[in-house]
């Protein structure tokens, strides 16, 4: 045979072995990374132009249930996923993330495996339209330190009163964030983006009976532009629209959001629309001190500016709404045609341990019907009927009630009470306490229970410093009943003895006249998030009022009103006069007695106040104890020239005492109201977990719940809750129709992100 012939053949031959091998090995690596699936699962590998698509979403929609239901998952370093627990429906399938633009829509359904396609972003500009909200507010340009204290607008236009940096940002960061997120897409894109363009949009008022807002839309408009006039109207003004101008001519933010890594790969989000496009304001799904109540019922969440309770079946995915009304004459009924004008006011939802919601009723809707309201009940303000009354007697309107809801029987009752009220937090004595005024006041509920009689059922204090003890030492702040029970003895607070309006940004003098040290002290300001300590007893308050804010610990005692007694702890003030931390709204405390402390500048602080080496006294008025702080700035940016805290926005916090999501126990868990995320931190190792939310964009949450289905389940039996809560619904990505959204959201911790 011709020895060329020969070598041709054999190169041929040895061509075909080696393609062969080449193609049984390509084939056989292609079967062992395909995604094992359930027959409710979908998984699959997502690849780009470089490869695998590691760090990224895949997110899975449908409409073909009650509700539209959302399935949200991360991919491992190889591209995999898997969604686990998938209703029976067809899916739209795409992907989400940093550097990308959402890729196609791909149908798929449970039981398959489903290969997806990434999109690269063309440019930054395409790829930072995904990135959350506080990246982009990161390009705010802020006065500098060096500007303050403001000299008004024949000066440098910064109104008078704000003497820090500081306090310009509370107002930035409380004034916008309480209702949105700031840096969205929504309030970075304007028609007209001049100072006067800004004064318009801000002077914008949703119509009466909006859906998301009610009839609340002058009010909002009236206090936006209060806000605006705070910085120094024409100074702030040209602040915002300097940032909208230069987003309109392409500036994106400097630094980019990072793709989830380590367990934030293990995330598994389950969201549905809920609500009606009405705004929730927060949501509960069970018993705080026992998070196996009602395992797989139904969550609650409130409509505060409609009246509404809104509830979610997530086992049938189904929901739907019911309104109430307070009659102070007629007690509470629930309304059969709501008409939201004349509802109820409610403010905060809590389950008890029986499984009945309670709710804090703000009061008349309608001002003309508070007027006609009758006084408050003798029990507030006689001194016979009530030893509350004769230590802090309440005078004023009843216009708050306490409310409480038995879902099985629709039995539904109030509790008249004496204050304002927002929030509820209830102690493992059975008594539910209440935040709002400048005072802690709750509802003994066994004594409820038994006799349905008010003067007896409820309780309250002002919060009073032990500042006139001679033996300021821990041992005696801790077991000592020290507080004077004269109250025309106490120093009282240098603007008058009534509270604050806890939605308050305000900012300005300090908050009591000279100590008098034989003499205890007073201290008033709204009350806002609150938490039990487990350790002590008592309630722990975060008191947004006056600057820089505090948080304050109240023990009623063994007898009270006399052994009611109060501390109040501020961040640490440094040498150049600005504070560690400002402007609390949420706190919680861990099962060591350990408070925290989620500040709105960014931040979160951790006071152990086993460390304070003075607990009573006349130093004891806030700054005593800094060597029981520490803190731990947010993940992500800050503006630039900003010393500490980031971008985002703390509205509330919780302590995750029962291992409800899967992290361990005693984990803080913060809202990024304005990061789109739940951000969990890790005390040993100082980390935080991101649990970002990518669709809807626009995840602006104000609290969470978490709750035990089923505790030998694993991780599925476990979860925290949390809804979109944005006052302006349509802020939310794809709200814009008036009807969809708010989405309440699951979040779950898997061991892999591949499990099942």
């Amino acid at each position: 045979m011709n020895r060329q012939f020969i070598r041709a053949l054999c190169a041929s031959t040895c061509f075909v072995t080696v393609s062969s091998a080449w193609v049984n090995a390509s084939l056989a690596a292609a079967a062992a990374s395909a995604v094992p699936v359930a027959a409710d699962g979908i998984g699959g590998t997502v690849t780009g132009t470089k490869g695998p698509e590691a760090g990224v979403w895949v997110i899975a929609e449908t409409h073909d249930l009650p509700t539209k239901f959302m399935k949200i998952v991360v991919t491992d370093d190889q591209g995999r996923f898997y969604l686990p627990e998938m209703p029976k429906a067809k899916y739209d399938i795409w992907v989400r993330g940093y550097g990308l633009v959402d890729s196609a829509h791909v149908e798929g359904t449970p039981g398959k495996n489903i290969d997806l396609k990434s999109v690269q972003a063309p440019d930054a500009k395409a790829a930072a339209e995904y990135y959350p909200a506080n990246y982009w507010e990161s390009m705010f340009k802020m006065p500098a330190q060096s500007e303050f204290p403001g000299t008004g607008p024949k000066g440098n236009g910064i109104a008078a009163n704000l003497q820090s940096q500081q306090q310009w940002l509370q107002l930035f960061k409380d004034g916008c964030h309480q209702c949105h997120q700031q840096g969205d897409k929504v309030t970075r894109t304007l028609l007209d983006n001049t100072p006067e363009g800004w004064a318009d949009r801000i002077s914008k008022a949703r119509g009466p009976g909006d859906q998301a807002v009610g009839n609340t839309g002058p009010e909002h408009a009236a206090s936006m532009n209060n806000r605006m006039t705070q910085f120094g109207r024409t100074r702030g003004l040209n602040m915002f629209a300097d940032f909208t101008q230069r987003v309109a001519k392409g500036e994106v933010p400097k630094v980019a959001p990072p793709r989830p890594a380590g367990i934030e790969r293990n995330i598994v989000l389950t969201a549905w629309d809920w609500g009606n496009g009405r705004y929730i304001h927060d949501v509960v799904s069970t018993d705080r001190n026992n998070p196996t109540i009602n395992a797989n019922g139904e969550i609650y969440g409130i409509t505060a500016f409609s009246g509404y309770v809104e509830v979610l079946n997530p086992v049938k995915h189904t929901s739907y709404e019911f309104a109430y009304r307070v009659d102070e004459t007629k007690g509470v009924k629930v309304l059969e045609n709501p008409d939201p004008e004349h509802a109820g006011v409610p403010h905060n939802p809590m389950l008890d341990s029986k499984g009945n919601l309670w709710l804090t009723d703000r009061g008349f809707r309608d001002q003309k019907e508070a007027a006609k309201a009758p006084p408050k009940l003798p029990y507030c303000a006689d001194p016979a009927a009530s030893p509350f009354a004769k230590y802090w007697p309440q005078p004023g309107k009843a216009t708050a009630t306490m409310v409480e809801y038995n879902p099985k029987t629709k039995a539904i009752a109030g509790v008249p009470m004496c204050n304002n009220l927002h929030h509820l937090m209830q102690a493992t004595d059975g008594k539910f306490y209440t935040s709002g005024a400048g005072l802690a006041s709750w509802v003994n509920v066994p004594e409820w229970d038994k006799s349905h009689d008010p003067a007896k059922a409820v309780g309250w204090c002002p919060f009073v410093l032990d500042t006139n003890s001679t033996t300021p030492s821990k041992a005696a702040a801790l077991n000592a009943v020290a507080i004077t029970p004269d109250r025309d003895q106490w120093n009282k607070p240098a603007g008058g003895a009534r509270s604050n309006d806890p939605e308050s940004a305000s900012v300005g003098s300090a908050e009591t006249a000279p100590i008098d040290p034989k003499k205890d002290t007073m201290i008033a300001g709204g009350t806002y998030g609150m938490d039990v300590d487990p350790v002590e007893g008592g309630i722990w308050y975060a008191k947004t009022g006056p600057w820089p804010s505090q948080i304050v610990k109240f023990n009623p005692g063994t007898n009270p009103p006399e052994t009611c007694r109060s501390e109040s702890f501020e961040a640490a003030k440094l040498p150049d006069g600005s504070y560690e931390g400002y402007n609390v709204r949420g706190m919680s405390v861990d099962s060591k007695g350990v408070a925290w402390a989620a500040f709105g500048q960014g931040r979160l602080g951790k006071l152990d106040r086993s460390k304070c080496k003075v607990l009573s006294g006349p130093t004891a008025t806030g700054q005593h104890c800094p060597e029981g702080w520490s803190y731990y700035n947010f993940p992500g940016p800050n503006f630039e020239g900003v010393t500490n805290g980031t971008t985002d926005f703390a509205y509330l916090m919780w302590v995750d005492l029962h291992d409800t999501l899967g992290l361990g126990k005693d984990v803080p868990v913060i809202t990024g109201s304005n990061s789109d995320s739940l951000l969990a931190f890790d005390q040993k190792a100082e980390k935080w977990t991101v649990m970002r939310v990518p669709y809807p964009m626009g995840f602006h949450t104000r609290g969470m719940d978490g709750r035990i289905d089923d505790a030998k389940a694993g991780w599925k039996g476990r979860g925290i809750w949390a809804t979109y809560a944005t006052g302006p619904v349509w802020h939310q990505e794809g709200g814009d129709d008036g009807l969809s959204g708010p989405t309440m959201v699951k979040f779950q911790v898997r061991p892999d992100p591949l499990a099942h």
